[in-house]
């Protein structure tokens, strides 16, 4: 399955859970770096007060969620960067931020792109952009297919976890209960790289099967 047709197959909020175990990467140009998704937040376009398209918003800075299925979305904070992935059919601006991965390929590398080890790696969304050497906007609103980042589709390569959890979303203003109290976050239980997971919480085998 292409990403066109993968990122409109079917709700935000499931696809975001469905992303959980695949491999995603990005190719510096001289290695693949990356590792397996544990951590992923819907954001549900125009209705979503939580979501930079809240209200029909749409400028030159978010332009990306308004692209077909599986334009990348990047955006910045400060000095941090986010990778994001448009959701759903052309001018409907919904997407999937990719909050955490474990680690699993050109490990080395991430750990001197980011100057961390262990969990801090990539234990968050700018921790993870950090890591892979991603510090600008550049693939931002270009087609997934054609960019050095991936996510494999393969189900042959998707890890298997025991369990999966939907919680609130990280950060999101609290003078909206309904929208900051929505399950809208997934990620693998007792994973060590999910944010903010505690160590009493660490599963043996870090959440997979």
């Amino acid at each position: 399955m292409n990403y066109q047709d993968y990122f409109s197959s079917m709700p935000t909020a499931n696809l975001a859970k469905d992303l959980l175990g695949r491999p995603f990467s990005y190719f510096d140009g001289q290695e693949r770096l990356g590792g397996y998704i544990v951590e992923a937040e819907a954001y549900l376009g125009k209705q979503d007060r939580a979501a930079h398209s809240y209200a029909g918003r749409r400028s030159q800075a978010n332009e990306g969620l308004y692209g077909p299925p599986g334009t990348i979305y990047i955006y910045s904070q400060r000095q941090y960067f986010f990778f994001d992935v448009a959701a759903q059919a052309k001018d409907e601006p919904q997407g999937i931020l990719i909050r955490a991965i474990e680690p699993a390929f050109g490990l080395e590398r991430m750990i001197q792109n980011r100057g961390k080890d262990g969990v801090l790696l990539t234990n968050g969304p700018a921790k993870l952009m950090l890591a892979l050497g991603v510090n600008s906007r550049a693939w931002d609103c270009q087609p997934l297919s054609q960019s050095p980042f991936a996510i494999d589709l393969d189900p042959r390569k998707r890890k298997a976890a025991k369990q999966l959890i939907a919680a609130p979303r990280i950060g999101i203003n609290q003078s909206d209960p309904f929208w900051a109290s929505q399950p809208l976050r997934f990620f693998v239980a007792g994973n060590p790289y999910v944010s903010d997971m505690k160590k009493r919480d660490y599963d043996p085998n870090r959440g997979w099967l």
